[in-house]
């Protein structure tokens, strides 16, 4: 009888946070806006991940764009958009992730699919809450989700 492979543990210890930038950032926050008005938030949100597989780099974009509705309540409801970008180091890359250059696959073991959306999605939310403080949107919280439902959001049905 065969043995399964077992695939390697990721150690979560060896991922490093090493770049991250907002790409873009949009508050539609209008001065007479009543937050107390607000009845409910819409929001859709987009995923992404790059890898580079020699400097042992995964690169993951994070969009979203969160709409209020006051119902009528308000004369023009406020909105925000924001695109994010995480660079991580992860030593041992290669042995969690691989490349099939021929048919322009990337294989990544679902542990750290599940890490790396985690750790943006989450990381995401705190930088939301502060931009959103004193705006018509500060009391948005982005919720929580699996991270397995964050990898199959493609970050293009986020639309500025």
């Amino acid at each position: 009888m065969a043995k399964q492979k077992k695939s390697p543990e990721l150690d979560p210890s060896k991922i490093q946070i090493l770049d991250f930038r907002i790409l873009q950032g949009a508050l539609d926050s209008p001065f007479t806006f009543s937050i107390s008005s607000v009845e409910t938030y819409s929001y859709k949100v987009g995923f992404d991940m790059g890898f580079n597989f020699d400097e042992e780099r995964i690169k993951s974009e994070f969009k979203i764009r969160i709409d209020t509705n006051s119902g009528g309540k308000n004369e023009i409801e406020a909105s925000g958009m924001f695109h994010f970008t995480f660079v991580f180091g992860l030593e041992g890359l290669n042995n969690l992730a691989s490349h099939d250059s021929k048919a322009n696959i990337v294989d990544v073991s679902p542990t750290l699919a599940n890490a790396i959306s985690s750790i943006t999605y989450s990381t995401s939310r705190g930088i939301l809450m502060s931009r959103f403080k004193g705006t018509a949107l500060e009391n948005f919280i982005l919720p929580v989700i699996s991270p397995n439902d964050l990898l199959a959001m493609p970050l293009e049905a986020v639309k500025s």
